[in-house]
């Protein structure tokens, strides 16, 4: 684009070319009955495909929580500072609250989708024996984190784990139980592969 072009833009219209541009194989434009434009958009969440018509300004967060249901991503501080929207994309670690809806590529997991056939996850089964929350708001965002930081190869020391753990804050100071509950999982997840 020109800068002329972009000059001329509103916030708006620049929002919406760069939703649609970057999500143009997964997204189609629409005029909603406000004569705002939506998105449909296809997002594989915890191994279930869906359609959905949002606007293209939606975030991630916003799309699991008010569209699917799915409200064990939290919504902390809304600007990508606290964690507590975490969840994986196609495995890795994204911020929810800072990720629109329309951009995302891959299968996306929350925390609803980890445990697998009535089974915890290792990494939830720890948290739980290791009494790593209090009041359980960051709970979610800190279990995905942890099973990314295990699965990157993060979980090598105490220090490792703080570090790639840092991103994920615990407002009730659960860190100590914490750690313990990732050291633990990481050795049960080594062994499970």
């Amino acid at each position: 684009m020109t800068a002329g072009l972009i000059a001329d833009m509103t916030r708006r219209t620049a929002l919406e070319t760069i939703a649609a541009g970057s999500a143009a194989p997964l997204a189609e434009a629409a005029p909603t009955a406000e004569g705002r434009d939506s998105l449909t958009v296809r997002l594989i969440v915890n191994g279930r495909e869906h359609g959905l018509q949002i606007d293209p300004r939606t975030t991630l967060l916003d799309t699991l929580r008010e569209h699917l249901d799915l409200t064990g991503s939290k919504k902390g501080c809304d600007h990508g500072q606290c964690g507590a929207c975490t969840v994986l994309v196609d495995g890795r670690r994204v911020l929810s609250c800072l990720t629109l809806a329309a951009s995302v590529r891959g299968p996306v997991t929350t925390i609803e989708g980890l445990a697998e056939a009535g089974t915890l996850h290792p990494m939830q089964q720890a948290f739980i024996e290791h009494d790593a929350f209090q009041c359980g708001y960051c709970t979610p965002g800190q279990i995905l984190s942890a099973v990314a930081c295990v699965r990157e190869g993060h979980a090598g020391s105490d220090d490792e784990i703080r570090e790639y753990m840092s991103g994920n804050l615990c407002r009730c100071a659960a860190y100590p139980n914490i750690l313990a509950a990732i050291k633990d999982a990481a050795r049960q997840m080594r062994d499970k592969a």
